[in-house]
């Protein structure tokens, strides 16, 4: 199954390459263990009546967030044999992410799958995400057990549910946004004076801007040409992000920072959850960790296979050991400092303490 799950992820990934407050989150059940496939005309679900839940991502072609809102669609209405069921629209068809973040909470749409950079405007607290290379270090169990298992995760959930929304699941596999450039980066010195393109996040520019680089924000549909034409020299994102740009015809080096974990939500409307009949709600969460699992067994080998696209299309990689997290570190303390004064340190200290009992 795992090697089946990478090559799907694999050959998306080479297609995108051509191409009030809400009461504190309920406690499901845990999911069943009767497997996805398997007929559910005795679980119950036929005497429910048929729900459609409509879900959206702003992702590219072929990225993560679409194979696993596609994945738990499928997923769910083999668990319940059809009486729940998702219209899943991906690829921005809905609108980009803010937009699909503020049609969820307002009901329009059911849930949402995004990256937590773009979370933060509607949870402030979710810049917690934002802390320079704050996973650098740990595995992706270590980093599941902290961001789903932990007591961090029944905080940082509360906060969600503050603004009527549920995080059933981060999904990740100890991957990053990487940074690719037209300058090498071979010490932490040489980050003075580069253009970055970032997203217009203010953390992420903070960041930057504390290595003594310019950052620049850009709408995404410009980035390429403005690589092209020297207008910025580097710009980060996740690797299947890089492939699906074509940023190796533009770009000379592909420099790992594992600056920012690359991880997608599964953001829900907290009152339409709590509206589903418990065996709706016990049948999502189920689909939406058996997918999660699927998919993250295969996204270190995806990211590596990525990277050697990157390579091969005439990218030199550039790597760093531990002790350039620690350089990195000391210098973006700033920006720990600001991150836990605007959303409070107790969240920071949770995540911190969580990531050290996953050891």
């Amino acid at each position: 199954m795992k090697k089946l799950l990478v090559l799907l992820l694999v050959a998306s990934m080479l297609m995108a390459a051509c191409g009030s407050p809400a009461p504190a989150p309920a406690q499901p059940a845990e999911p069943s263990d009767q497997p996805a496939d398997q007929p559910a005309a005795a679980s119950g679900f036929d005497a429910l009546d048929p729900v459609v839940l409509i879900g959206a991502d702003n992702s590219g072609v072929g990225a993560i967030a679409q194979l696993y809102g596609e994945l738990v669609t499928e997923k769910v209405a083999a668990i319940t044999g059809g009486q729940l069921t998702i219209d899943y629209f991906p690829n921005s068809q809905l609108g980009n992410d803010q937009e699909l973040q503020g049609q969820m909470l307002a009901g329009d749409i059911d849930f949402v799958i995004a990256q937590t950079a773009q979370t933060v405007s509607f949870v402030p607290e979710v810049a917690i995400f934002d802390l320079p290379m704050v996973f650098a270090k740990y595995s992706a169990e270590e980093i599941d057990y902290a961001l789903n298992a932990s007591p961090f995760y029944d905080l940082i959930n509360q906060a969600y549910a503050d603004k009527n929304m549920y995080i059933l699941h981060y999904l990740q596999g100890g991957t990053f946004r990487e940074t690719t450039s037209n300058k090498a980066i071979r010490s932490i010195d040489d980050f003075n004076g580069l253009r970055i393109r970032t997203m217009e996040n203010q953390n992420h520019m903070a960041f930057w801007q504390s290595l003594g680089a310019s950052p620049t924000p850009l709408p995404w549909p410009e980035v390429y040409v403005s690589l092209q034409q020297g207008l910025v020299d580097a710009q980060e994102n996740a690797t299947d992000t890089n492939v699906g740009a074509n940023f190796q015809e533009v770009q000379d080096y592909l420099i790992m920072t594992h600056h920012i974990l690359y991880c997608n939500q599964f953001l829900i409307n907290a009152s339409k959850f709590d509206s589903l009949d418990p065996l709706y709600q016990e049948a999502l969460m189920q689909a939406v960790k058996e997918a999660a699992a699927e998919i993250e067994a295969g996204l270190a080998e995806v990211d590596e296979n990525n990277k050697q696209i990157l390579i091969d299309g005439g990218m030199e990689l550039i790597e760093f050991d531990e002790s350039f997290v620690d350089e990195v570190l000391v210098k973006a303390q700033g920006v720990y400092d600001s991150i836990g004064t605007a959303i409070g340190q107790e969240y920071v200290d949770a995540l911190l303490n969580a990531l050290e009992n996953a050891q």
